[in-house]
């Protein structure tokens, strides 16, 4: 089934699909993976942080310190 843009002028399909692909790539390598690396760093602060909490904190949070510590034991990845 063809598909019209109303926005973009008359062009033949193949010039078109061109132009869309450049338009909508995705993130470069570089970024991605520095993407990722922040991601990382994130998840491994927040596991040190709530090995840091007290028992009466995590109550407070809903969760065991069995919980917590089946949590902070993940690797950074995961």
């Amino acid at each position: 089934m063809p598909t019209f843009d109303l926005l973009l002028p008359p062009q033949p399909s193949a010039r078109w699909n061109q132009t869309r692909r450049r338009a909508y790539h995705p993130l470069p390598p570089l970024r991605a993976a520095l993407s990722l690396i922040a991601q990382w760093i994130e998840r491994s602060r927040q596991r040190q942080a709530l090995a840091g909490l007290e028992d009466r904190m995590l109550r407070d949070i809903g969760i065991t310190r069995l919980d917590a510590a089946g949590e902070c034991e993940k690797p950074f990845w995961r």
